[in-house]
This record gives C-alpha cells, structure tokens and sequence, in this order.
C-alpha cells in the first residue's frame, strides 16, 4: 500500500507544480516545479517513507520500462540500419561537445587558469 501511497505522493505534487507553473506564468517547467515541492516535502517522515517505497518498487522493475523502447528498436530495424551509423555519431560528438563545454565553464567558474602546453 506504501508504494501505491508514493506514487500518489508524486502524482500530486507534480500537478501541484503544473497548477502552480500555468496560475503565475512562471518560467519554470511544472515538473521541475513538482521536483522542488518533493525536495521540501521528503523532510516529513510520512511522505519520505510512503515516497521510498515507491522509489523501491519502481527500481525493482526498472527493466520492464525498457521494453517499450526494444520493441520500437525491433519495429524500425530499417531506420536503424540506414542511419544508425550517423545516430551514433551524432551521440558521440553531442557527448564530447558537452563533457568539454562542461570542463570548460567549470574551468571559468573556478578562474583556474589553463595550462600552458
């Protein structure tokens, strides 16, 4: 019952962040508003244990999300084969393209000067 509890949990302060979002025009995605009333709301005990049990329940059958996903690889084999080549390259590129730009605004932020070759 306990998992049933979390999910509701999470159901609910996601459409309280949604409300919140559309009522004031802010900027913010209402999930990512959801997200921040979770943060303030795990500091109870009650909602932290019910929410728990959810995490615990959804991990455990973590592997039946990815077979959706399969069967849509399985259905599109063609699509794979003609431009999976060019996917891969495009996640390897994107990949670096972000690990560096993410070196290299670390690197700003803590005004580490680069060193010289």
């Amino acid at each position: 019952m306990k998992p049933l509890q979390g999910i509701a949990w999470l159901l609910a302060l996601q459409a309280a962040g949604e409300l919140l979002a559309r009522a004031f025009a802010l900027p913010f995605p209402g999930p990512v508003i959801g997200l921040l009333l979770l943060l303030l709301a795990l500091r109870s005990s009650a909602v932290h244990g019910c929410v728990g049990a959810a995490a615990d329940f959804l991990l455990a059958h973590l592997s039946l999300l990815f077979v959706p996903v399969g069967v849509g690889v399985m259905t599109h084999l063609g699509l794979l084969a003609a431009y999976g080549g060019r996917v891969a390259a495009v996640i390897i590129l994107s990949t670096w393209v972000g690990l560096w730009v993410t070196a290299w605004t670390l690197r700003r932020l803590l005004r580490v000067p680069p060193e010289a070759p």
